[in-house]
């Protein structure tokens, strides 16, 4: 099946950078202003983890754009009119159903031939805390609070593996001129991810304590692979407020269990964090869901940030 192939010029990549349509490869942007790539396939990724997959995938075979920009909440974003039309556009689009509902819309809307679903590559689970009031608050997280699926797969190097594989063969169907690169691009990928198994294995196997805090119950994956429990001030939503009793709880569990830190996010707030800190006498450090990289960012990838997360957590933890 032959995809609708659409030279992208330097003038459109200047177009999308300045309708903030997210950050493109380096590779593809140069090839492309030069016009010397002869087409590439024009993925639209979601947020920053589908939009690393796509360009570390797809290599020089592919544009990449994101529709959630540097440094926003990706739970929180709106599809613009331009972003729906570039949606229409695309060759295929790489999302996470249930993650982000205006993405879900637009893309169930969108004549998009090839769409990709990250979680229906790799199995979900339930994770995340019951927050008082907070389901009434936030009716996107109704579901994953009321006993609905956790999203945040990209946080455990072993499933984000397992999504990459199902986006390669996708890219390779979607691109056949082009499969053996993609095959070779994914196998790497998935070696990589492998490595970073290791080394969280490895550096997590031997700690004073086996429990961390965040206000954002966004590492329930990382925790079950790893052998940690998680406990999170607020629910999947990172903007969600917690509860009196819930702040309690924290502070008890945090003197039995010997739990040091309290994380929080380079995306949101860290006044949560650092109020339950400052009554908890305990410390305030980050641990980075990697939902997008900005200036703030403890590395300028996906892979770099998860060893700062590894490095974080250690020292938390108490790793010996």
């Amino acid at each position: 099946m032959n995809v609708r192939r659409r030279l992208i010029s330097g003038s459109a990549v200047a177009a999308a950078t300045a309708l903030g349509l997210g950050t493109l490869s380096a590779c593809s942007d140069s090839s492309a202003a030069e016009g010397t790539s002869g087409g590439k396939l024009d993925v639209v990724a979601s947020f920053y983890p589908m939009q690393y997959l796509a360009e570390e995938i797809g290599g020089t075979h592919v544009h990449v754009t994101s529709l959630t920009q540097p440094g926003q909440e990706p739970h929180d974003l709106e599809i613009s009119a331009r972003q729906t039309a570039q949606l229409q556009e695309a060759d295929a689009v790489l999302y996470l159903k249930n993650l982000q509902p205006a993405v879900d819309d637009a893309v169930a809307q969108s004549g998009v031939r090839t769409k990709i679903d990250a979680a229906s590559l790799t199995t979900l689970e339930k994770h995340g805390n019951e927050v008082g009031g907070h389901a009434a608050e936030h009716d996107d997280s109704q579901g994953e609070e009321s006993g609905g699926t956790d999203p945040h797969i990209w946080l455990d190097p072993v499933k984000y593996a397992e999504v990459a594989k199902g986006v390669g063969k996708a890219f390779e169907k979607a691109d056949p001129q082009h499969a053996a690169d993609y095959r070779k691009n994914t196998a790497s990928l998935v070696g990589k991810l492998g490595g970073l198994d290791t080394q969280y294995r490895d550096g997590l196997k031997d700690t004073k304590t086996k429990v961390f805090i965040t206000t954002h119950a966004a590492f329930g994956y990382l925790a079950e692979r790893y052998g940690l429990t998680e406990e999170a001030i607020n629910g999947l939503d990172p903007e969600s407020e917690p509860s009196a009793n819930r702040v309690k709880d924290l502070e008890k569990m945090a003197e039995a269990d010997g739990v040091s830190t309290v994380f929080y996010e380079t995306l949101v707030s860290d006044k949560t964090a650092k109020t339950v800190a400052s009554d908890a006498g305990l410390t305030t450090d980050v641990l980075d869901p990697i939902e997008g990289i900005t200036g703030k960012s403890r590395g300028s990838d996906y892979l770099q940030v998860m060893e700062s997360n590894l490095k974080a957590l250690q020292k938390a933890l108490g790793a010996k």
